[in-house]
């Protein structure tokens, strides 16, 4: 073992040895190190780039030969082709570890760099929290009367609070005697008041009065980001909220790849569950010292997830949500110690796990429902949670149905040829001019638009990196208005547009959006291939509440709520002119922000939510959209811009479609001049 390979990655630090031929990005994996993949090394994303360092390494005691890494490979020069990368990098999943090497891992690498953008929502909750602090008086022992300190303690919280058959966990034993002489028999209680068919039980104790607070967390634990909001218990205040990028990432992208990992990889599915609890102490760790609290005052935790994340979570292998009939292990709610889950919390903390509502609609569609209560509406409401894996409500106080659609990781910016997550340096606004077809935009990390005077100082720190979920919406919802792109999803050339900003690209054509390359920076195109990975994840999201408004029986909806992190940052009209959603006035679709964090608050802060939310997730009706034979059909029509088959006529009110067309026969795009055809309506 000790002849094998040593692997140093920077900035990290990390190190160990490897067997030859292990790839960089397997090595990494192992180590925890921070390195980004989309794809689960399937050499499509090239989200790992690393730099090896070749020579001699005193500080590592390494000495780096030429020939450390496996030769250059035709996956990256086909990358480098395309889309170009900086001489030296390669790619991690390709490149093999060969010998000793020392691998720098560069900060667009990295996964913690990016922003997470999730936030809790203003929302008025009535306080019930699980944990309640009590002060009690003890009567104190006596010869005659011989009752342990505990059982006196019982008998206290019984006569002076009324609460009855009281369980305490074994380190309350183990601290009772003590903490009872130092307060002088008056101690302050945390109780956990007792989930369903549970009795109280006494978490800790505290000498005297304690005039402090406890804490709980609520906390949505997505496939590609975890959010937490950290709840002051006694006044239900967020005192801090944080995220981090869900260490899973490394193993694939989106839920399916996740769940391959762990029927391909002998212990895989327990690798995952490592990396996201560590992940979790991370972010508690990062979220406690921002509120400048101790970690062990946190008593409380509520979780939100897809079925998926649920399972991989608490242990258990994902192997059944990967075939129909998608079984979950369990999809009832769940209470469990924060340290069986190997949490980092208070030693009897509980975690409390919203249900899951079917194999593929988890406990963050729960808690979406909980936030957004669509069972309490007067009018038809559909919400929709935008994510990797959407989650798709439809409903009224009369009937609320449900179901999920694998949209996919191309609403992150992953599958898009110039796409990120969300960073600065990332255009997350385009607007294009519909008579010059030319663009301006938005850099996160700048207000100033790219038109506009100082732009270049603001974002002289960030560049230009790239294009985020928001940002790709705009962009083809954009050229489609300006008539650089048709209903197909075919980009016009130059002669067909009136525009030089399309440019070939192979057989069709691409729309040049930044050509950074004289300032050294990146060529940000929109392509052909990017047009369709859109198409495609917005197709299943139309599909699938298209599909729920058919099992209702209507055409239209009242309102639509756009959820989810990146569903707060989408712009409604240029959702529906990609036909996103349904046609709807543009006053009533609204974003309710992190609704799947803020059903977690709630069921945090008010434990009569979570008999409310379980109970409503029995009402609701699941429908599964793999064995729905309409959803193809709905697919196929969506995958049109806006749609093939429906007619949008609110839409049509607001903004102009021009009817263009660019197909010139046999899937090429006419680079002669080509025609537009107009028809009248």
């Amino acid at each position: 073992m000790s002849n094998d390979p040593l692997v140093v990655f920077t900035p990290s630090g990390k190190r160990g040895r490897f067997p030859t031929g292990t790839p960089v990005l397997t090595a990494a994996r192992q180590l925890g190190v921070d390195l980004d993949s989309v794809c689960g090394g399937r050499g499509i994303c090239s989200k790992c780039q690393i730099t090896p360092s070749y020579g001699d390494f005193a500080k590592h005691g390494v000495s780096v030969a030429d020939d450390a890494l496996s030769e250059w490979n035709k996956v990256e020069q086909r990358y480098k082709d395309k889309r170009g990368l900086i001489d030296g990098r390669r790619l991690g999943c390709q490149a093999k570890i060969e010998k000793d090497v020392v691998i720098d891992v560069p900060p667009e690498s990295q996964v913690h760099k990016q922003v997470v953008r999730k936030r809790a929502e203003a929302r008025d909750i009535t306080l019930n929290p699980s944990v309640r602090l009590v002060y009690v008086e003890v009567e104190e022992p006596d010869m005659h009367k011989p009752t342990g300190d505990l059982e006196r303690l019982c008998e206290a919280l019984d006569k002076q609070w009324q609460i009855k058959d009281v369980n305490c966990d074994l380190h309350v034993i183990q601290t009772l005697q003590p903490v009872l002489r130092k307060g002088g028999w008056n101690v302050t209680v945390a109780l956990h008041q007792g989930d369903a068919n549970q009795p109280p039980r006494i978490m800790h104790i505290w000498p005297g009065y304690y005039d402090g607070t406890i804490y709980g967390l609520a906390v949505d634990l997505g496939s590609t980001t975890i959010a937490a909001h950290l709840c002051d218990l006694k006044s239900g205040e967020v005192v801090a909220s944080s995220g981090i990028m869900n260490p899973q990432i490394r193993f694939g992208e989106d839920l399916m790849s996740r769940v391959s990992y762990s029927m391909m990889n002998k212990g895989g599915d327990k690798e995952m569950t490592r990396a996201v609890q560590e992940g979790m102490n991370a972010l508690f760790a990062q979220i406690s010292a921002e509120a400048e609290i101790d970690p062990s005052l946190i008593m409380d935790a509520v979780f939100v997830c897809n079925p998926v994340m649920h399972h991989l979570f608490i242990g258990i292998d994902p192997f059944e949500l990967g075939q129909a009939p998608f079984a979950l292990a369990t999809s009832n709610a769940l209470t469990l110690k924060a340290h069986d889950l190997n949490l980092d919390l208070h030693p009897a903390a509980r975690v409390y796990l919203l249900p899951c509502i079917a194999g593929h609609v988890g406990a963050d569609a729960a808690a979406v429902a909980l936030s957004e209560a669509p069972d309490k509406s007067d009018d038809l409401v559909l919400v929709v949670d935008v994510g990797t894996n959407a989650e798709i409500l439809l409903g009224n106080k009369d009937r609320v149905l449900a179901c999920s659609s694998p949209t996919g990781p191309a609403f992150e910016g992953a599958q898009i040829s110039s796409g990120q997550r969300a960073a600065p340096g990332a255009i997350e606004r385009v607007e294009i001019n519909p008579e010059t077809k030319e663009p301006r935009f938005r850099v996160i990390g700048s207000e100033i638009w790219s038109d506009q005077p100082g732009f270049g100082e603001s974002i002289a720190t960030t560049g230009i990196s790239g294009i985020c979920g928001s940002g790709i919406i705009e962009v083809i919802a954009e050229m489609r208005l300006a008539g650089l792109l048709d209903a197909s999803g075919l980009i016009g050339s130059a002669a067909q547009t009136g525009s030089a900003r399309c440019v070939p690209e192979g057989r069709t054509h691409a729309y040049l959006l930044w050509d950074g390359t004289a300032e050294g920076g990146p060529r940000i195109t929109v392509t052909n291939p990017d047009i369709r990975a859109i198409q495609m994840a917005k197709a299943a999201l139309y599909s699938g509440a298209r599909l729920l408004m058919d099992k209702i029986g209507v055409e239209t909806v009242d309102r639509v709520v756009l959820a989810g992190a990146f569903g707060a940052h989408i712009s409604a009209k240029h959702a529906m002119v990609l036909g996103m959603i349904p046609d709807c006035p543009l006053d009533k679709v609204t974003s309710a922000g992190n609704a799947a964090g803020t059903g977690a608050r709630i069921a945090l802060l008010n434990i009569d939510a979570r008999r409310e939310i379980e109970a409503t997730v029995r009402q609701i009706e699941k429908i599964e959209t793999a064995v729905e034979p309409r959803f193809q059909e709905h697919f196929v029509n969506a995958s049109a811009i806006p749609n093939a088959t429906e007619p949008y006529p609110i839409l049509k009110t607001v903004v102009r479609l021009p009817d263009v067309s660019f197909n010139a026969g046999g899937g090429d795009a006419d680079t002669s001049g080509g025609r537009r055809r107009r028809r009248r309506g």
